[in-house]
């Protein structure tokens, strides 16, 4: 129908969000037009300010307004260790934890041969780069513990590997609080391969 022209294009536009489907973008879109117009302005603008403001960093790819992110900027963090992750939130989780004070590298994505992603599309030659610059002594692979983040991290490891650079990856294991009754057979596989000395 005519009428609904703006509504729908609305929709479709909300199931584009990750999770979101069609009863979830038709309740969104039926909430900000009947209940919160002044909130869908306020999203409209800034929808449209970041994606004309954000950008990527020259030196590690994140998601930036400046050239050179804040965290490359910051002259206290340890320049000798890079943390290579698939996007800016699990860049942000790393971050969340205060654990780590090196720098990062954002791939954006990782390699899947079946969807046609390669070594290019995820900057791969940009991150060779990054770590030639003879700061860089460790690389530690932070990518997700799914077929294809696994497969980036091989990939990667044996690249850096023959670069001489020392390379390291998260470690898998068995969750704080958690009993093993209700952890999954291939974490505490995982686990239980990865075991340390204490």
């Amino acid at each position: 129908m005519r009428d609904h022209i703006a509504l729908e294009a609305l929709v479709q536009a909300l199931k584009r969000l990750p999770g979101v489907g069609q009863r979830s973008a038709s309740r969104m879109a039926f909430h900000l037009l009947q209940h919160d117009r002044e909130g869908a302005q306020v999203l409209s603008h800034a929808l449209s300010h970041a994606v004309n403001a954000v950008g990527h960093c020259a030196r590690c790819h994140t998601l930036t307004e400046f050239e050179v992110c804040g965290t490359c900027q910051d002259s206290t963090r340890d320049q000798t260790r890079l943390c290579v992750v698939e996007t800016p939130s699990d860049q942000s989780a790393m971050e969340r934890t205060q654990a780590y004070k090196g720098m990062y590298f954002v791939l954006m994505g990782k390699l899947n041969p079946i969807e046609g992603i390669g070594p290019k599309d995820i900057g791969m030659q940009k991150l060779i780069e990054r770590v030639g610059d003879g700061l860089v002594q460790e690389v530690i692979l932070a990518t997700n513990f799914t077929a294809e983040g696994e497969a980036t991290a091989h990939v990667l490891s044996d690249v850096f590997k023959r670069k001489g650079l020392t390379v390291t990856r998260l470690a898998r294991g068995v969750p704080v609080g958690s009993e093993l009754e209700y952890v999954d057979l291939g974490t505490i596989a995982h686990a239980l391969v990865d075991r340390r000395i204490t």
